[in-house]
């Protein structure tokens, strides 16, 4: 945050980007700041997560106060590798790690808590998780996947005791900064919530903030896509995840997909909401991701341009530079 503030003074100042090391120059030459590119600023080298699952439920699924499954949500709580869910923690770092190593020829690594709700596990499960991630050779540090309702007092001072040891990072699954969006998706929290949970993770102790936000609903305009990119460069986070919507099987969404009641957005039409986003997004803020895949093809009904993550990546990419978005062009 105060990085943030720093570098929009200078700039304000007559400071280029170029002079303060932001831009494409300093980004692999890409109109965004890749996530890759801050952790090798952070750890000197090429950083890869490993996707785990200790979680097995979410207060969505398992109906706490009335709440229902978000509508998008399938069976296996967006775990990237749901065939290995039934493998022991050590053997999913292990076997996940053996792979990405020979893929990518790196030796540097983050456990990423990723499935359903992590801190909805109980405290004294997701302590040994972190304990089993970090005896792993390798690993840099931890990453979890949560919700902005799902956090208690020992869970942030689990963290902040954490972070002490190792870098700790935290991804809110806020989706939406649009309260309307957030009772159609059923997600069961508020914008209000989302903000006051980041707030109070920033001030628990060094814990790295991120977000995952999606576009593509019904009835979103320019001016909410927009104010979400001002509203992340005020709050305390580092980096954001993008995500179109998209229809899975066996979802509430499918139903509405059926019914003709949503309708996905056309993939040009998805970079173009990108590239609004991004020119009014702070050039500190680190993007992990700018399209979802739908990894599981045979569970995917629309639309079909979510399937191939390289082709939809590149051709929103190619938009971007043709349209001259980057990150920041706006502030």
């Amino acid at each position: 945050m105060e990085l943030q503030k720093t570098s929009q003074k200078l700039m304000h100042a007559g400071l280029s980007n170029i002079a303060l090391g932001i831009g494409p120059a300093h980004w692999d030459d890409k109109p965004f700041f890749p996530v890759s590119v801050a952790y090798k600023k952070r750890f000197g080298s090429k950083v890869f997560k490993i996707p785990v699952s200790i979680a097995e439920d979410c207060p969505n699924r398992r109906g706490i106060n009335g709440m229902q499954t978000c509508i998008f949500c399938d069976e296996w709580g967006s775990f990237a590798y749901p065939e290995n869910a039934e493998l022991s923690l050590r053997e999913q770092i292990v076997e996940h790690r053996k792979k990405v190593a020979k893929r990518f020829n790196t030796e540097k690594f983050m456990v990423y808590f990723q499935a359903y709700t992590s801190t909805f596990t109980k405290l004294a499960e997701l302590k040994l998780g972190f304990d089993i991630a970090l005896e792993t050779e390798g690993i840099a540090g931890i990453i979890v996947g949560t919700r902005p309702d799902c956090l208690s007092d020992a869970v942030l001072r689990t963290w902040k005791e954490y972070s002490e040891k190792t870098f700790m990072a935290v991804e809110f699954g806020v989706q939406s900064f649009d309260d309307e969006q957030l009772l159609w998706m059923r997600r069961g929290h508020t914008a209000s919530q989302s903000i006051k949970a980041i707030e109070r993770v920033a001030k628990a102790g060094d814990i790295d903030i991120g977000i995952h936000l999606i576009f593509g609903f019904s009835g979103e305009t320019d001016k909410q896509i927009i104010e979400t990119a001002k509203l992340c460069n005020d709050l305390p986070i580092s980096n954001v995840k993008l995500h179109n919507l998209h229809v899975l099987k066996n979802t509430p969404l499918e139903q509405l997909y059926n019914e003709k009641k949503f309708v996905p957005l056309e993939k040009l039409e998805y970079a173009r909401r990108v590239g609004l986003f991004l020119d009014h997004l702070s050039p500190n803020i680190a993007v992990h991701r700018l399209v979802a895949l739908a990894s599981r093809w045979e569970e995917l009904i629309a639309p079909p341009w979510t399937r191939d993550k390289m082709r939809s990546y590149q051709e929103i990419l190619d938009y971007l530079r043709e349209k001259n978005h980057f990150q920041g062009k706006l502030i």
